[in-house]
């Protein structure tokens, strides 16, 4: 063995445990340390009296890495504001997120920062959501001072977003399980006074104790009513005022002439009491709507989008050259970002450094980084990858781009589907069916002189309580709105899926839908060791040509240019490496060589006429050529064929002259009478009203600038990455990756969606129409029906749930050069 390896295993760090390196051992120390961050950590818990952390056997065996942080952004008023709140005592309280937590030995180190910092009176870890609820004095130490002294003992602290909402479904929960409990407390013993009055009826009971059991039923069942189950009433008062039939109306009913009948009997001394059943009932109907609450929150928590994407805090360059932090929500318009490598724009804005290199998946899902340089546009929730750059701020918090997508898309899902709208419709009338029934089996079986009526009409009211009929459609598209949203389809309307979900017209642009949008290298002749000297010329250059050989050669080297000339219709010239060379037209190269290449004279005879010539001379000689064009996206061709196959009509409006879309219809598959060219936006807008008033559901599929009026006309409208600034006025689902594949996903979702709605309604209805029966028939008790009727929404829930309505599919790989294009 080595001496290095041998003093690896032999030394352990003090505070971690883990090896020290040889380079930090100490010669003559007793304590040895394997970073700064132990040893600054060792140091600190010592200097407090604080040894015992050292007493677990289980404890962190990680090397402490502090930040070096200051954390002045936390004493920020605008992050206060957002962050810290008031407790009765007159002290500050925040929760806040900390890295590195994963055992007892956290929460004890945790827990022991009022030993450290002066001032702190509270810390409480939660260690399985790693949240630490700080309270302390701001008269005697600031927020800043306690998150290092987090930082330094290697958990570096962040804001723990979400606390209004979580505390708002806390505060919920806690309302809701101290009803549970109340009502669950009274029904146990309401059970054993029903117990012993069965007993009663099987041996022999002094009539007085049957009185006291009876009344003292009726007093502990009368508390469960007025408020566990007062929430049921509530609904009902409301239905009433509102001249509805909610759900809650025959739950209420059945409560209320339960109890009624109960009290009579109690004052006769005589019939049954249904006290028993009744608290029985309100625990199982309150629990059940306890879980049916916690389920719906798991379905729309999936339509949460892009939360917390941007950073919780941002540096800012003063204009003396220093930079402080500042949380996120106080950075304004105007100020300039310092942003690392490898870190996220907290804010749009204009690049003011040179250049760097951005991954802007998010917001157009495009998976490769695209080069940005100074005067270009980059936005929040987006990552810095090369350079270190600054940013001059344009919007910031909820006007950003990333923020404006969200808003749209919270907005917009409670819009309302018709389908929604019908199930909600169907519901009331179910009731009211539900509610005469009632009445009928009650006159029917008192007529016939039944025991059993009030107990089969309550067992009625409860099992067919419309509560899963309500939740099969809304649940079911809200489940489905936020799976969509993570596979990059947002959907801004649960009605945009109904019409999708049946075939009918679908019109699509074809710049920057059916193609790329965008200048491509699709062609190559001749001597490749040119392509350096022509991307070099080219680098500086804003022509569409030179953004084609650029996108084509992203990791070739450049060089420097001397010489540089444009000449307006025709190329470019320079000298690179000392060698001459021309890039332009073919008469602007021929007029200016003497000598050509026959490989590159036959190529250029034999190159596709809907493609844009570029000849390539080195030295006075014409070494290569290129064709120049935009390309058809890979996907469109299968896509396009698949959406036929499902019965969909496909046609084509495009602004390019006809020629043009004529080519690019014929190789996408599209009948000549569905492909139109030369078509102005009024144009477009006219053929999809055209198509509307012949009874069509139209889709228009664009980029959200020349085909928004026609979005907004269509009965859907789409938008493509790419053109979001458009889209998210404009469109009704917002395609986040590129190429035709998510559209093909987004129809093939709504068909699963809508099967998923027909699912649950063929459940909802069969589960109804069989528990009345039952109940009709007298085979069910109120009990078991407070049993069945939670269980089916549960059921509806899961299988919303569970759907698989989008299924998330990774973007396509990048297309080679060889595809089909259009000039």
């Amino acid at each position: 063995m080595c001496p290095d390896t041998l003093y690896a295993t032999e030394v352990a760090c003090a505070h971690c445990t883990l090896p020290v390196p040889p380079a930090l051992i100490r010669e003559n120390e007793d304590r040895q340390f394997c970073c700064s961050g132990c040893h600054t950590a060792y140091s600190l818990l010592h200097d407090h009296g604080l040894e015992q952390f050292y007493s677990f056997r289980e404890r962190r065996d990680a090397p402490v890495q502090r930040t070096g942080r200051s954390y002045e952004e936390f004493d920020h008023p605008a992050f206060a504001a957002l962050h810290v709140k008031a407790t009765p005592g007159g002290l500050s309280r925040i929760e806040l997120y900390l890295e590195g937590i994963h055992c007892a030995s956290c929460v004890w180190l945790v827990e022991r920062v009022p030993l450290l910092v002066s001032g702190v009176a509270r810390a409480e870890l939660d260690v399985r959501r790693s949240r630490a609820i700080v309270e302390w004095s701001a008269e005697q130490t600031s927020l800043s001072d306690i998150a290092r002294t987090l930082d330094t003992l290697g958990y570096p602290p962040h804001p723990f977003r979400g606390v209004a909402r979580d505390a708002v479904r806390r505060g919920e929960d806690r309302r809701m399980l101290t009803r549970i409990g109340v009502a669950g407390a009274i029904a146990g013993n309401v059970m054993l006074f029903a117990l012993a009055l069965y007993s009663g009826e099987i041996a022999w009971m002094d009539p007085a104790h049957t009185r006291f059991f009876r009344w003292l039923s009726m007093g502990l069942t009368l508390p469960a009513l007025v408020w566990p189950g007062r929430v049921f009433f509530t609904g009902a008062i409301a239905a009433l005022r509102t001249r509805t039939l909610h759900m809650d109306l025959p739950i209420a009913i059945a409560l209320a002439a339960g109890f009624v009948r109960g009290a009579i009997n109690t004052v006769a001394d005589e019939g049954p009491i249904y006290f028993d059943g009744l608290a029985i009932l309100v625990f199982a109907l309150l629990v059940g709507r306890f879980l049916q609450q916690r389920g719906q929150r798991l379905a729309t928590d999936s339509a949460e989008l892009l939360y917390a994407l941007t950073p919780a805090t941002a540096r800012i360059a003063n204009a003396d050259g220093s930079v402080r932090e500042l949380p996120t929500e106080a950075v304004l318009p105007g100020m300039v970002l310092d942003v690392r490598a490898g870190e996220t724009f907290a804010a749009d804005g204009v690049l003011t450094s040179e250049q760097t290199t951005v991954n802007a998946a998010l917001l157009t899902g495009e998976s490769r980084p695209a080069r940005v340089t100074s005067g270009d546009a980059v936005f929040a929730g987006t990552l810095n990858v090369s350079s270190p750059a600054r940013v001059r701020v344009t919007e910031s918090g909820e006007t950003s781009r990333v923020a404006r997508l969200m808003q749209q898309v919270e907005l917009s899902a409670s819009r309302r589907a018709p389908v929604v709208i019908a199930a909600d419709r169907l519901a009331a009338v179910f009731v009211a069916v539900v509610l005469t029934a009632s009445v009928l089996t009650y006159a029917f079986k008192v007529w016939n002189g039944s025991a059993s009526a009030l107990d089969d009409v309550i067992a009625l009211l409860v099992v067919t309580c419309p509560c899963a009929l309500a939740l099969a459609t809304p649940l079911a598209v809200t489940v489905a709105v936020g799976r969509a949203a993570r596979g990059g389809v947002l959907v801004k309307g649960g009605d945009s899926l109904e019409v999708l979900a049946k075939p009918g017209v679908l019109v699509l642009d074809k710049t920057g839908t059916l193609t790329e949008g965008h200048s491509a290298l699709v062609t190559w002749i001749g001597d490749t060791r040119a392509q350096e000297l022509v991307l070099s010329l080219e680098q500086g250059s804003s022509h569409p040509i030179a953004d084609g050989f650029r996108r084509a050669w992203p990791l070739l080297p450049t060089h420097e240019v001397t010489d540089a000339q444009h000449v307006s219709g025709g190329g470019l010239m320079g000298t690179v490496l000392g060698r001459s060379v021309i890039v332009g037209s073919p008469a602007f190269v021929r007029s200016r060589t003497t000598f050509g290449s026959e490989l590159v004279e036959a190529g250029i005879s034999a190159l596709d006429h809907s493609l844009t010539p570029v000849l390539i001379a080195v030295d006075g000689e014409i070494v290569a050529a290129a064709g120049i064009g935009d390309r058809i996206r890979d996907d469109a061709l299968s896509a396009l064929t698949a959406l036929r196959a499902r019965g969909w009509r496909t046609m084509m409006a495009s602004g390019d002259v006809m020629q043009v879309a004529q080519a690019v219809g014929g190789t996408l598959g599209f009948a000549p009478g569905d492909v139109f060219g030369a078509m102005s936006p009024e144009q477009k807008l006219a053929l999809v009203e055209r198509l509307r008033s012949e009874g069509h559901e139209v889709v228009m599929v664009g980029d959200g600038v020349n085909d928004a009026a026609a979005m907004v006309a269509a009965s859907v409208g789409v938008g493509v990455h790419g053109g979001a600034e458009a889209c998210l006025a404009n469109a009704d689902v917002f395609l986040t990756r590129a190429g035709l594949t998510p559209l093909r996903e987004l129809i093939e979702g709504a068909e699963r969606t809508a099967g998923v709605i027909r699912r649950n309604f063929a459940f909802s209805l069969g589960y109804n129409v069989i528990g009345a029966s039952l109940a009709i028939a007298g085979l069910l008790t109120p009990l078991i029906a407070a049993v069945l009727m939670p269980l089916s929404s549960l059921t509806v829930v899961i299988a919303s749930w569970r759907g698989r309505t989008f299924v998330r599919t990774p973007v396509s790989s990048v297309a080679s050069l060889n595809g089909s294009v259009v000039p």
